[in-house]
């Protein structure tokens, strides 16, 4: 995945919460832009790395309650504040908590801490599957990649039979 903004997922517990994290490198090209002289992250960035996290998270709960993998999309976001900048080379606690779960959408709360402070917080909102995977060969493989990705990222991820 080329836009995979999510570096490893340190725990995941279905239906409940995952934590990942995240290191932007000082030589990443859009810290000349932003801004120069004082390179920060995109607070954009910071916001799709936490939707990774969320919408693996999600992805896996859907799969264990009730057998599918949907295609969780970030449709919404409320409340977004970004509290502090992230530096480059800084590491991101990724947090991600299910608020709730629906058979077409799931909510969020997410933030993004260094240390113990939080640097950024919204709640996202995803829906499932907007562009509909009809065909069951199409189905298998979007699931096949998402469980290649999850299983890439999180060292916990149990092996299925």
């Amino acid at each position: 995945m080329r836009w995979q903004l999510v570096d490893r997922i340190e725990s995941l517990v279905p239906g409940e919460s995952a934590v990942g994290y995240r290191c932007y490198p000082a030589d990443a090209p859009f810290f000349e832009d932003h801004f120069p002289g004082f390179p920060v992250v995109p607070g954009v960035l910071i916001m799709e790395s936490l939707a990774q996290v969320s919408g693996k998270l999600i992805g896996y709960t859907v799969r264990k309650q009730r057998g599918d993998w949907p295609f969780p999309i970030l449709s919404m976001a409320n409340n977004v504040k970004f509290r502090k900048f992230v530096r480059p080379d800084q590491d991101i606690r990724l947090e991600t908590r299910i608020t709730s779960l629906r058979d077409e959408m799931a909510a969020v709360q997410v933030r993004a801490k260094i240390g113990k402070k939080v640097h950024a917080q919204a709640e996202q909102i995803f829906v499932f599957n907007a562009v509909p995977l009809n065909d069951p060969e199409e189905m298998a493989r979007v699931e096949a990649l998402e469980r290649m990705h999850l299983k890439a990222l999180w060292p916990g991820y149990p092996e299925e039979s």
